[in-house]
């Protein structure tokens, strides 16, 4: 089975990709309680949403982190 990777569009902030990750959260009880666990294909797919958008979350927030350090304290010499 060959597997695709989403692509998430990176004009996301980090609080609007935590936003999107608290729904695929809440998507994933949902469906453990309404037995959507049974579904192979539904839960791999919302699997893979979650993985992406954490994966995506932890690189917008280092960027942005890392923007707003070099916004305060300038250039790194050294």
């Amino acid at each position: 089975m060959c597997r695709t990777t989403m692509q998430i569009e990176t004009t996301f902030t980090a609080a609007q990709l935590q936003h999107h990750l608290r729904q695929l959260y809440a998507e994933r009880s949902l469906a453990e309680v309404a037995g959507l666990t049974a579904n192979p294909g539904y839960m791999a797919d919302l699997i893979d949403d979650i993985t992406a958008y954490e994966e995506a979350f932890v690189g917008v927030a280092i960027t942005e982190i890392a923007t707003l350090r070099a916004e305060l304290g300038g250039v790194l010499q050294g």
